[in-house]
Order: structure tokens, then C-alpha cells, then sequence
């Protein structure tokens, strides 16, 4: 697929021919069978973000992540070397579960010096060797160096920590982000250490919910009252200012008048007292340079951007903070979503509200998309299984939507391909 694309007319999309102009089909997420497609040739095989270095501070410092889709759970561990490892969360004796608290099933995160099992006493060191064995002479020539916790593939840019469930991963992860992902390499994540977390079980699809995000399209339907049409430029078109793909990954610009220019009427009476909203704290600390990759439409005036990295994080670039989104599909119709927002961390009383003010708008807006989900799925599963309806109009503020999809449609059907060229 082409890159760096700059259209000097016509359509975004017709800059795309492989993605074509006709309908697109959402039967991808309404059938259970092409989810168990996916769980395979997505999730077992794609990079995925499970979480920060920030959440792994000291040598010993562990989180696990539950990834259901893939029926994996990991554990992620700063060994004595202080480097960024990840097993399978599995006890090599009976196959209990390592690490957990009062509920299994639950994620779970701490501090140790080494991973004991709770069922019959084994233990790991930090580098997943087996280094106790409850009774060891009673087993049959039992080689402990042959038992040590199941490693999985682990790496990490700019501070986001990556797995990967694949035997052998065809690509590093830096191959995998490419070129427009990499290029943000110097941003400052590593500042922005305050966070405000939001976790929300959604009765949708994981696609569905990432699609929300990727065109705004739908801005002046489903959030008039809050993002009225001074917001965007030029007037009075709400059209995104730049759209670029590379691989499988995207991201769209935003451009625009800053949120505090707009008359009163259009903010929260909330905001104008504590400068502070939906765009986050009207006065950022500066962060010095930014990377080139940040802006790549160099869209002025700038808003925001959305790097969408398949195949379930987001990153949106606010001035002076970010935010990330995960989605993690629970099952063919529901997921478990993640909202995450890093400041940096408040100097002063004023500047903490100015941060809570921010998250709470925020999960504002995110409630307004997310209640619209659940409509979405159940009426294309109604469509889909009544009227055999699977072909969807998309507009050209739409591309990242049908890229998406596509991108999907190819790494199933390539290991699709895989299948029948095994037999």
C-alpha cells in the first residue's frame, strides 16, 4: 500500500485504488465464525500493547494482562537486569495459574523478588528459570532448567511495552510499526506520567468501536452540543485536515481553533473557570521539540492526531499531553475497552483540577460514542442474519474505516491461504 501520501486533489481514498469505493461489509463484525478467524490470524500473530515502562519501575516490579481473545494471560516483569520480559502466566507443574489475587481472572500487578505458585509452592526467578521445587526427589529425573516459565516475545518503543503470542514473530516490532509509526520516536511519553484510567465493558464489536474514532464524520450528529462548528476550519465543513496510511497502521488530523478562542456559549461554564476541557488544560508545560512525525499533514492550525496502530491501540496527540485507547475483543458482539490520559504531573493545586476537569469531559464524549454501540451491533446482526444485508455506504472522511477493514480482511485471509497451503 502507498505511502506518505499528500493528495493534491480530487479524493482521499481514490489515492488508495486497492481500497476501492463500493460498499463495505460488516459481516466481520457480526459473525462468530470470522471472529475465530481472527483470534488466530490476528491476535496470536500481530504486536500487542499491553501496557507502559512506567507500570514496571523497579527491578522486580511485574503487571499481567489478560488477553482473551487470544485465551492468554501474560505476565510482564523488569528483571534483575532491567529488562522488560514477558511469560505465559502458566505454572509448569500442574498448569495452575501463576499469578493472581483474590480472583483469577482478574489483571494484577506489584512487586517481588521471585513467582511462587500458590497451589504447590514451585517458584521462578524474574528471568522465568524454575529455581524451587516443593519435595524434588519425589519427581522422576526431573531437570528443572527444562521447566522454567513459557517466554513470550517482548519488546518495546518509546516506552510502550509490545508481545507477541507467535512462535516466531515474522517481524520485529520496529519492521512492524514502520516508518510513520517510528517516526515519533522522540516524543516526550516518558513526561507524561499523571494518569487518569477508564475500563468499560462494551456490548459491541472491537472494530466497531476503533471505527468511531477514525473518521469525524460524525461530529456534528452525535456531539453538536459540545463541538459546535467554530471547532473546525475551514468553515463550515467538518472535514478531518489529513488522512495517511502505512501497512496496516493509519492516522487522521484534526484542524482548527483552539477550544479557548470560541465564544462562551460554547463551552461548559466549568471550562472557562478552571481553562480546561475536552482538548485538555488550555496551558500545557512545554515539552520542547516535537517529533516529525507528530503533525505529518503539517496542518495549520494543528489539533490533534490519531495514530491508529493495528491492530487495537490508539494514540491521539494532544498540545503538551496523550491519550491511548485499547480495545480487547471479549467475543464476536462485546469488548473490553481502555481509556488512558498522561499529563504531565500537576505542579499545583489549579493544574490537578485542570486535569480531572479534562478527564471527566473526556469521558463525556466517550460515553456519547460508546452508547451508540450497542444499537450499531445488535441492528448490523439483525440486518445481517434477516435481510442478508452485509454491504455498507462509506464516504470518502470515512478511508480509515474501509482501510481498517481491509487490513483485517488480509491478514485473515492470508492465514486462510496459510490453512490450505498446509494440506
Amino acid at each position: 500500500m502507498a505511502r506518505w501520501p499528500k493528495p493534491a486533489e480530487g479524493t482521499w481514498t481514490q489515492h488508495y485504488p486497492d481500497l476501492g469505493t463500493g460498499p463495505v461489509s460488516f459481516e466481520d463484525s457480526v459473525s462468530p465464525e470470522f471472529y475465530e478467524l481472527e483470534r488466530k490470524a490476528i491476535f496470536e500473530r500481530a504486536w500487542l500493547n499491553v501496557g507502559r515502562v512506567e507500570q514496571l519501575p523497579a527491578v522486580g516490579s511485574y503487571f499481567t494482562k489478560e488477553i482473551h481473545i487470544a485465551r492468554s494471560s501474560v505476565i510482564v516483569v523488569r528483571d534483575r537486569a532491567r529488562e522488560v520480559r514477558a511469560f505465559h502466566n502458566v505454572c509448569r507443574h500442574r498448569g495452575n495459574k501463576l499469578v493472581w489475587n483474590e480472583i483469577p481472572r482478574a489483571e494484577t500487578s506489584g512487586t517481588c523478588r521471585q513467582f511462587t505458585c500458590k497451589y504447590h509452592g514451585w517458584r521462578y526467578g524474574l528471568d522465568g528459570e524454575l529455581t524451587f521445587v516443593q519435595q524434588e526427589g519425589e519427581f522422576f529425573d526431573l531437570d528443572k532448567s527444562e521447566f522454567g516459565l513459557a517466554p513470550v516475545h517482548c519488546e518495546v518503543w518509546a516506552g510502550f511495552v509490545f508481545v507477541n503470542l507467535a512462535p516466531e514473530p515474522p517481524q520485529t516490532l520496529r519492521e512492524f510499526l514502520g516508518p510513520m509509526v517510528t517516526a515519533l520516536d522522540t516524543y516526550p511519553f516518558e513526561k507524561m506520567t499523571e494518569w487518569y484510567e477508564f475500563r468499560a465493558h462494551n456490548q459491541s464489536n472491537w472494530k466497531l468501536f476503533a471505527d468511531a474514532f477514525q473518521e469525524y464524520y460524525h461530529v456534528p450528529g452525535l456531539h453538536s452540543q459540545q463541538v459546535p462548528g467554530e471547532v473546525r476550519n475551514p468553515e463550515p465543513s467538518f472535514e478531518c485536515a489529513h488522512f495517511q496510511m502505512d501497512g496496516p497502521h493509519r492516522v487522521v488530523s484534526t484542524g482548527g481553533a483552539r477550544r479557548w478562542t470560541l465564544p462562551p456559549e460554547f463551552m461548559y461554564p466549568i471550562e472557562r473557570v478552571t481553562r480546561s476541557g475536552l482538548v485538555g488544560p488550555w496551558e500545557s508545560p512545554d515539552i520542547g521539540d516535537l517529533p516529525a512525525g507528530l503533525n505529518p499533514g503539517r496542518v495549520e492550525p494543528w489539533g490533534i492526531d490519531n495514530f491508529q496502530i493495528f491492530p487495537n491501540l490508539e494514540i491521539l496527540f494532544y498540545r503538551g499531553w496523550y491519550l491511548i485507547y485499547r480495545y480487547w475483543p471479549t467475543s464476536y458482539n462485546s469488548h473490553l475497552f481502555e481509556g488512558i490520559l498522561c499529563y504531565q504531573p500537576a505542579r499545583s493545586v489549579r493544574e490537578r483540577v485542570e486535569h480531572e476537569v479534562s478527564s471527566v469531559v473526556f469521558k463525556e464524549f466517550a460515553l456519547q460514542d460508546a452508547g451508540m454501540l450497542t444499537g450499531t451491533q445488535t441492528a448490523l446482526e439483525s440486518a445481517y442474519r434477516t435481510a442478508g444485508i452485509t454491504g455498507y455506504p462509506v464516504n470518502d472522511q470515512e478511508v480509515l474505516v474501509r482501510h481498517f477493514h481491509k487490513v483485517v480482511a488480509d491478514w485473515v485471509g492470508e492465514y486462510q491461504g496459510e490453512r490450505v497451503g498446509r494440506r
